[in-house]
Parts: C-alpha cells; structure tokens; sequence
C-alpha cells in the first residue's frame, strides 16, 4: 500500500496506479519555483508514489539553460514552475516533449491555452502578476515617496533602492522587460529600462531574491511577480504589495517533459499528479500565492485577486518565441547592462 501524504481524491489513485504500472522507479525533477515548494513538490510525489525523487532548484532562465546544453543526452524528465516564456522557447527548440494529461479537463482555460500555444508541449500549472513591493521601514528612513506606478521607480531620490534581477538567468526578470516593451512599445520599453538601470543596486540571479532582500531590510524597493512580495507581508515583514497604476503583465508559470526523458513514466506521472488539484493545494502551506491551474484547487484568500488588477494582454506566443525572447535579451545586454549607474 502506497504512502499518500495529504494526497486523497479518484483523480490522484488513478495516477498512483499508473505510476505503479511504470516500470521506472526514479524521477530527475527541475524545479523553478521557490525552494520550499519544489523540495515540497518533490516529497509529496515521492511520499504517493514511492518512486524515488532527485530535485534540482534553479531559476527558469537558467533551467532552460540546462536542459539545452543536456538536449543530446538528456539528464532532467521534468520542468515544474517557472514563467511560461522559457517554457514556450523550450517547445519551439524541440527540447520538450508532447503530453495531454487526462487531468485537462479540470483546469483553466488559460492553462490549456497555454499548452495549445506550445502544441501541448508545456501546460500552465499557476498564474501570477507582476509587480513590486517595497519596504516600507527604509522607505520612511530614507525619506522617499511612495511608489504606485512603474514610472516612479525612475525617479532620482530612487537611486540604489532598487533590485530586480537579470532576465538573462530570472524569467520574472524577462517577464518585467518584455512588460515594459508590450506596456510602453518597444524603444519607450527600452528607454525605461534604460532609466531603471541608473536606479539599480544590484541584478540578482533568482526572480525572488530581491523582495527577500527587501524583507530583510537589505534592499529597498524589489521588482517581482506580486505573489512572492505577499509572501513577505504574510511572513511578517514590513512589505507593501504593489500592483503598478499604468498597468502590468503576468507570467503562467508552466510544466514541462524533456524530450528524450530517461523516466517518461515517471515525467508522465508527475505531470499528471501535479495537475490535481490535491498536489496544487500543496502550495499553501508554503504561502506560495500564485493561481491554481486546477479549477478544484484552492487560491488563499491572501493571493492577489487578478481581476482587480490593471492587466495587459499580454503575448506569450510571440515574447516565449525564440527569436524574441533572444532578441530582447541581446539588446537588454547590449543597451542597457553596459550603462553606467
């Protein structure tokens, strides 16, 4: 009898029983969300299925990275987490492999859009806005304005509080400068940046890190997607959640198989397993506040309520295209990271 950690419900035996049908007992997961989730994430699986769980943690521009440089002898079987636009250029480079999960017809409509987009090569797993906080002991300490749009961070008396990190390695961070491209048009996008830039104190290599920073007291003002700075206030620290006035974009953080994956059983069984609406509940006794993809799943009364919140319509296809996503990034490098501060 399998061990099933606050996992019950059909949908979850169904996918316990084909796990134990597959004959590959071991699991190489890479993970893109918070640590606690993802070592969370992997131990409920583990813990339902038996099958045997090794978790690496990185961010998802660097997991991409990974599992190019592995596409001719694959390490990893799964992605979970992480914005959907590396996720979508991983698909376009055939680095991912097609799966329609039978848990489908219990999510989103954005969820399975975003598969659609990726001929079923990556699905939506959580929804998230991005913004920013700010904490607000240093920012009376400092004597400084509060901030309610993007354009205030550009302000001068903002120089040195400002953290966000690199969209090179960060998907949050390439979420933010393909926002502002989509917000502002391409060469006002770039002219802001370029203005954030004389504002930054440091870019950091992980999307979370500079609203932890801020938490700490280490930093002043941290560009995230909104659930990660509510972790912060609902942890104790004195962060205000900000939701910017000219309007904002959103990330579907996304899952997905990798082609040629040793253990597609296994991948095939995560997949299915981190559909229900059991294993995505999972996410609120780490207070991580993203959406549920899972209709039946539940989204804490502390997550930001998206439908208040200004918006874009924002392109996944064309800003989680290859040629896009590599494009911005080449003149992000060559425009704005070379800029004195």
């Amino acid at each position: 009898m399998l061990k099933i950690n606050k996992i019950a419900g059909a949908s979850v035996l169904a996918f316990v029983a084909a796990a134990n049908a597959a004959s590959a007992d071991k699991l190489t997961f890479y993970c893109s969300a918070q640590e606690d989730w993802c070592q969370l994430m992997a131990n409920g699986f583990q813990d339902a299925t038996g099958i045997d769980v090794a978790m690496t943690r990185k961010s998802s521009g660097e997991t991409f990275a990974q599992i190019k440089a592995e596409s001719s002898n694959p390490r990893g079987d799964i992605w979970w987490g992480g914005t959907g636009d590396p996720h979508l250029q991983a698909a376009e480079e055939g680095l991912t492999a097609e799966y329609v999960s039978p848990m489908r017809d219990q999510l989103h409509p954005w969820a399975i859009s975003q598969a659609e987009s990726a001929g079923n090569k990556t699905i939506g797993i959580y929804s998230g806005a991005l913004g920013y906080g700010y904490n607000t002991e240093l920012l009376a300490a400092n004597n400084l304005p509060e901030p309610s749009c993007w354009a205030d961070l550009l302000k001068p008396e903002f120089k040195g509080h400002v953290q966000m990190a690199n969209p090179n390695s960060s998907g949050t961070a390439y979420t933010t400068l393909a926002t502002m491209v989509q917000l502002f048009g391409e060469e006002e996008g770039f002219e802001f940046m370029a203005g954030l830039h004389a504002n930054i104190n440091q870019y950091t290599k992980s999307g979370s890190a500079p609203i932890k920073a801020a938490g700490r007291g280490e930093n002043t003002v941290g560009i995230v997607f909104m659930h990660d700075a509510v972790k912060q206030a609902v942890s104790g620290f004195p962060i205000n959640v900000v939701a910017p006035c000219e309007g904002t974009g959103f990330e579907i953080g996304s899952m997905s198989i990798v082609e040629g994956a040793r253990n597609l059983e296994s991948a095939q069984a995560f997949y299915d397993w981190a559909l229900s609406p059991e294993a995505q509940n999972l996410a609120l006794e780490v207070n991580a506040f993203q959406v549920p993809s899972n209709m039946n799943a539940e989204t804490s009364e502390s997550a930001p309520d998206m439908s208040a919140i200004k918006l874009i319509d924002y392109d996944f296809r064309t800003y989680g295209s290859s040629d896009t996503r590599q494009r911005l990034l080449k003149r992000w490098d060559d425009e704005v990271s070379v800029l004195p501060q």
